[in-house]
């Protein structure tokens, strides 16, 4: 029975939105006729959506610290035709170019953390400003005109992993990519039974780490193959490759840095968390710095794959971007989130827009479709929360702490009995 609530506890904790997603996927290709997981739909998914999933990384950390960011759009908006103007008619390197959207996005950023941080302005109002005063200078420094970007730019947005070394049916590149991702669970599933033997708990079974490693190795596996089967040519897109880096640099910097717990504190309990000495303003000017330095990334990625930059660039992206990090678990009042979980989120909803699409439904009815699982969502985690049960996240990645309480989930250390007293109190 142990054994099982290791596999069940802590796998659910690790894979259940990915079960959740992988189902969805399997439902829209039975819907579609096989028209889902292909290696050409599998790899315009990822490139048609890197950039809001972008976005939602760096939503997720604003969301989490109990403010929201309305301006990410036109962020993106006028660093992309930044970028543009910059590399065509002054002469300056791509690389360059990049470098200096990020600064823009990195100065944007911190403009309006000012606000926020120091002169205490709420983030929806300071943000709401911010997006029509830089969709205005979008329009304005462009001249509303659309305005090309090198081939280098685009093949950060529409490019693929190169074709090395000797044939194997499969992208060289996307190939080792895959054993690297396979590599890397197995030894995090090393480590982590290495670390419960070191701290005197029960030996871990074999059979449990099989079971917890298989269905993420299928996954990756799976996604190996679709990427580097494709046509030749094409293979696992750059953009994603970016937007990997990203979730393994801002996953860690969330969970395993000062920085990361401070964010989580402050949108949990900001006044426990000025009590506990956290500089509170420092973080939500970081929080707001950090989410223009990721939409001007966004932009950058997405002129290169549409080869220009455009006056309408950016439209509703912040839309999509929340809607991702709510599906993926975080919290309307703040303090809930995680990078992994917005990921999914936007998975979730750029398989649905997909699925949609392929299945000849008018883009109309997808966006009242889309509007209604974000409702849905969102709804049942804020009636279950009312109820006192689980939510989503919690019924699929609830964790194996339960299952450590002496006793069992009933047992005396579980907390207060539900309809009493302390119960009550505990829910104030």
């Amino acid at each position: 029975m142990t054994s099982l609530k290791e596999v069940f506890g802590g796998g659910a904790r690790q894979f259940g939105m990915v079960f959740a997603l992988v189902a969805l996927i399997i439902v829209f290709h039975v819907a579609t006729g096989g028209k889902v997981l292909t290696p050409t739909n599998v790899q315009n998914i990822i490139n048609g959506n890197s950039y809001v999933l972008i976005l939602a990384i760096g939503m997720v950390l604003v969301i989490i610290a109990g403010h929201i960011d309305l301006s990410v759009g036109s962020v993106a908006a006028v660093v992309g035709i930044i970028v543009a103007l910059a590399i065509r008619d002054w002469g300056i390197p791509w690389w360059l170019g990049i470098v200096l959207g990020l600064a823009v996005g990195a100065v944007i950023g911190a403009w309006q953390g000012f606000w926020v941080a120091y002169v205490g302005i709420p983030g929806f109002i300071t943000t709401l400003a911010g997006m029509m005063l830089f969709r205005g200078a979008n329009q304005y420094i462009g001249k509303s005109n659309t305005v090309p970007v090198p081939a280098e730019i685009q093949f950060l947005g529409a490019g693929y992993l190169p074709e090395w070394g000797p044939s194997t049916g499969l992208n060289n590149s996307t190939l080792l990519l895959g054993l690297l991702a396979v590599a890397a669970v197995v030894h995090a599933e090393v480590r982590r039974r290495q670390s419960a033997q070191r701290l005197g708990g029960e030996s871990i079974a074999p059979w449990v780490s099989i079971a917890r490693l298989g269905p993420l190795v299928a996954v990756i596996a799976a996604a190996t193959f679709l990427f580097g089967s494709g046509r030749v040519g094409t293979s696992f897109p750059v953009s994603g490759v970016i937007l990997v880096v990203l979730v393994l640099v801002y996953g860690f910097v969330s969970t395993r840095t000062i920085t990361g717990r401070h964010v989580y504190a402050v949108g949990g309990n900001k006044i426990a968390a000025s009590l506990s000495g956290v500089n509170i303003r420092r973080t939500n000017f970081l929080v707001m710095m950090n989410m223009s330095i990721l939409a001007a990334l966004a932009g950058i990625v997405f002129v290169g794959r549409s080869t220009a930059s455009g006056p309408f660039d950016g439209t509703m992206w912040e839309l999509d971007a929340i809607a991702a990090v709510f599906i993926g678990g975080a919290a309307v009042s703040g303090g809930v989130g995680t990078v992994i979980g917005s990921l999914i989120g936007g998975l979730v909803m750029a398989v649905l827009n997909n699925g949609l699409q392929l299945m000849g439904v008018g883009s109309d009815s997808t966006q009242m479709i889309k509007g209604l699982v974000l409702l849905a969502a969102v709804a049942f985690d804020v009636y279950n929360k009312v109820q006192g049960k689980p939510s989503i996240i919690g019924l699929l990645m609830r964790s194996r702490r339960q299952s450590e309480i002496p006793g069992g989930p009933d047992g005396p250390e579980a907390g207060p009995v539900k309809g009493s007293k302390a119960d009550t109190l505990a829910r104030r």
